[in-house]
């Protein structure tokens, strides 16, 4: 469009691209003056987005498809890249079929090449390293056209029909997770009930010991409480005797003090009446008086100090029979307790032996057992591989077990201990000719057939030996007897 000397402006997004008279490329501006002989156009510069699905293949040529969503737009800080996008839109629009056949020409390319040269497990582990090479790689070809990647959305990588790689990845995933968890699980619930298992013998160990504690405690308790009972009773019994006796005396005292006043005023009066005749009389009286009146108090005296003594001896005994008859009764308590723990301990240490010899006499029979079937299994699969060997042939089967155990060795070998030193009778038997003996007219081959004939001779009375003795023929590979032979051996 061509607009003569109009004044052209655009908004913030867009930009004028003129060309014509007095320019010689192209000049962009946000705002200008349309001359004479000049045209402009005018272009978007947000950026787009353009959704793709590149299908590539791995380094082990195994395909797959990449979908991913590119914002590509202009880059409007560098004008120079401005002028290669406006001769980009030249003849075209940004959502043109062209700019965006471009664009997906471009990352197809680079992705494709990149994913040859990666292993599918590398693209799958490291997304975020092929995100980075793609859009290193995109972004070197387009900047020849002005434009730059603003965002770069590579999704989840897609199986192609047909190549189910990354389905049966997950499956397999899956199958190790579960599995897996299925193991936890397992785990889990042992702990739990071991756990469980050993928590409840704990706390029937631990209440079972603090019982016994509690009985050994109470007991001591009681024994302390009757010893300190008996104790105040005795103190107080001694205290009502002192205190009784006390009582008695001045009991006693007053009495004697009331005699002491009444006999006074019985001699005051007798003084009073009798004057100085009976003073002498009324003397000795009361001189024999003070003398009665000293021996009782004397007796009274002696038997008060004597009760007195005996009862605090026999308090003290008392005291000392029950402190003597506490430690007794102390030391059996003692005694029956350690006896009692002597009793637990031993009886724990041979129930934990029983135990440990039960588990592992258990333990061993259960390895000998595995053993036998072991043993059992190995040798039905050995039985089972000779006899297919054979070709299901038991008498074949069974003569090679024989010849490979050594039996028909073991046979001679226990015939030759029988007959020694009994000088048995020894038949040597030969076809009758003399050309095996080596005669005149042999040469050295018949003489190096004689051992091989010799030895071929003695197969026939051997093999009669072993049929007559355990009842088994021969093999079919080593021979037969014929039954002249056998009627003629018996």
């Amino acid at each position: 469009m061509c607009f003569p000397c109009w004044y052209k402006v655009v908004d913030a997004s867009e930009y004028l691209v003129i060309t014509g008279a007095w320019i010689d490329d192209l000049k962009v501006k946000k705002k200008a003056w349309i001359l004479p002989g000049q045209t402009y156009t005018i272009i978007e510069l947000s950026p787009v987005n353009y959704t793709f699905e590149v299908q590539a293949m791995s380094a082990e040529k195994l395909p797959f498809m990449l979908p991913a969503v590119f914002t590509i737009g202009p880059r409007i800080d560098d004008m120079d890249s401005v002028k290669k996008y406006a001769k980009l839109l030249s003849n075209h629009d940004k959502n043109s079929n062209h700019v965006k056949e471009l664009v997906q020409g471009v990352i197809e390319g680079e992705t494709r090449v990149l994913a040859a040269s990666m292993t599918m497990e590398e693209v799958f582990k490291g997304t975020k390293e092929f995100k980075k090479e793609v859009w290193d790689k995109v972004q070197l070809e387009l900047n020849q056209f002005g434009l730059i990647i603003y965002n770069a959305n590579v999704k989840q990588l897609v199986d192609v029909q047909g190549h189910e790689y990354f389905s049966y990845l997950g499956q397999k995933t899956q199958m190790e997770a579960a599995n897996q968890a299925k193991v936890d699980v397992a785990e889990a619930r042992m702990k739990g009930e071991v756990g469980a298992k050993l928590r409840e013998g704990q706390t029937l160990q631990n209440a079972a010991k603090i019982n016994a504690e509690t009985k050994i405690i109470s007991t001591q308790r009681e024994g302390e409480g009757k010893k300190e009972e008996i104790r105040v009773k005795t103190e107080v019994k001694v205290y009502e005797n002192q205190k009784e006796a006390e009582v008695a005396q001045a009991n006693a005292e007053l009495a004697m003090k009331k005699a002491g006043w009444a006999r006074e005023a019985q001699v005051a009066e007798v003084e009073s009446t009798k004057a100085v005749a009976l003073r002498e009389a009324e003397l000795q009286k009361k001189v024999e008086t003070m003398n009665a009146q000293t021996t009782t108090e004397k007796l009274k005296a002696d038997l008060l100090s004597k009760a007195s003594v005996e009862a605090e001896t026999k308090a003290r005994e008392a005291e000392w029979n029950l402190y003597q008859k506490q430690k007794a009764a102390d030391a059996i308590l003692y005694q029956k307790k350690k006896e009692a723990e002597a009793t637990e301990t031993a009886a724990q240490a041979q129930l934990f032996a029983r135990q440990k010899v039960a588990d592992g006499e258990f333990y061993a029979k259960k390895k000998e057992a595995e053993g036998l079937v072991a043993l059992g299994q190995a040798h039905g699969a050995y039985l089972h591989t000779l006899l297919e060997a054979n070709g299901g042939d038991y008498a074949a089967a069974r003569d090679y077990m024989m010849i490979n155990g050594g039996m028909y060795s073991a046979i001679a070998r226990i015939n030759a201990d029988a007959v020694k030193g009994l000088q048995p009778k020894i038949s040597i038997w030969t076809n009758g000719g003399d050309a095996a003996d080596g005669g005149a007219g042999a040469g050295n081959g018949n003489a190096a057939m004689k051992e091989i004939a010799g030895l071929y001779k003695t197969l026939p009375p051997l093999l009669q030996t072993v049929q007559d003795q355990t009842g088994m023929q021969p093999p079919s590979w080593m021979g037969t007897l014929s039954v002249e032979d056998s009627q003629r051996r018996n």
